[in-house]
């Protein structure tokens, strides 16, 4: 009973197949590769944008410290939800990375922003006062850390009202998968026509072995020898990214990814319901995408974990349950055993 996190998972097979199938020969290293040229071209159709560019990371923090920092300087805030995952589990890295930059923490309810909460951010922001730390970014994290998804409408929203005080947008998308699938919206629609200037696209949480693409898009593109420079001083340039940009194309070839964060969506709902109509427990959050957040009976809880049970006891008291492309019915039914 194994649903402590989607990064726990396996790698799908595809991901190891193209992997071994890449594997031979000699390729231009730092990006220069065939391989990470067809992945920048298979990120344009997928954006329906010829306006981006793409450096593929090993891991969500460095997508995220990254891309902060080619938006925000180190006198400059970036305004984000109190339990976003730049705020709580990326040990200062925005901070570092942006060399100062500090994080503006907002309330909202099950890990989302409201507009309003963020228009009053944005209406306080005065940047000839020097002793205030302006905002200068807005990050979104979809899905949320509360297992939410925020629609493209809902994006559209908060990214106008970031745009019209003059703010950049940063979407975290470590599992944009499960949001697109949870609300049906394409990538195009929920990314780039709601003018998000740089993406943390996430393929760990959805099969891959380990790879992230950070993407620039629009204006932001003129960022990316920034970000390189700062990729590289960071050790965060991989050497043989051909390795990394496969792991991406096995995944997004006949939308791959989108069925695999289809399956995790199913299993959470099916996951949801067990435990709420089995155990009495009651959901924190709406199954929005690949997690379920449950309050338990103590006793419940007690005979779970006594049991074998894996899964993270949340600060608010309910406990976090995270399904992947591998969770199977045969997973979800053991918790009949108890």
């Amino acid at each position: 009973m194994d649903f402590s996190s989607d990064t726990s998972a396996p790698a799908h097979p595809a991901v190891l197949s193209a992997l071994a199938d890449i594997n031979s020969g000699m390729e231009a290293s730092y990006g220069g590769d065939a391989i990470t040229q067809r992945l920048r071209a298979t990120i344009k159709k997928l954006f329906q944008t010829e306006d981006v560019a793409v450096l593929p990371v090993g891991s969500g923090t460095a997508a995220n410290a990254l891309a902060l920092s080619v938006l925000c300087s180190p006198t400059e805030a970036i305004v984000c939800h109190r339990n976003s995952h730049i705020a709580c589990d990326e040990r200062g890295a925005p901070e570092f990375f942006t060399g100062g930059g500090k994080l503006d923490l907002l309330d909202g309810a099950s890990g989302k922003l409201s507009t309003e909460t963020l228009k009053a951010a944005c209406q306080r922001i005065n940047r000839s006062f020097v002793h205030e730390t302006p905002i200068s970014t807005l990050s979104l994290t979809n899905l949320t850390e509360s297992g939410t998804a925020y629609s493209a409408s809902e994006v559209s929203q908060l990214s106008g009202i970031a745009k019209q005080y003059g703010l950049s947008v940063h979407l975290d998308g470590a599992r944009l998968g499960n949001a697109l699938v949870s609300t049906g919206a394409s990538a195009a629609d929920m990314v780039v026509r709601n003018k998000v200037d740089v993406l943390s696209l996430g393929f760990t949480k959805t099969g891959a072995m380990g790879c992230e693409l950070i993407c620039l898009f629009g204006d932001a593109q003129g960022r990316f020898d920034d970000l390189l420079a700062r990729a590289k001083r960071a050790g965060h340039l991989p050497p043989k990214m051909r390795y990394m940009s496969a792991q991406a194309l096995a995944l997004l070839g006949n939308d791959l990814w989108l069925q695999l964060a289809r399956q995790a969506n199913d299993a959470a709902l099916m996951l949801a319901d067990k435990l709420v109509q089995r155990f009495g427990a009651s959901l924190a959050h709406a199954v929005e995408g690949n997690e379920v957040f449950a309050y338990l009976p103590d006793d419940v809880s007690t005979k779970l974990f006594a049991s074998g049970l894996k899964a993270y006891p949340w600060a608010d008291g309910s406990v976090r349950f995270v399904c992947h492309w591998a969770t199977s019915k045969a997973e979800i039914g053991k918790l009949d055993q108890i």
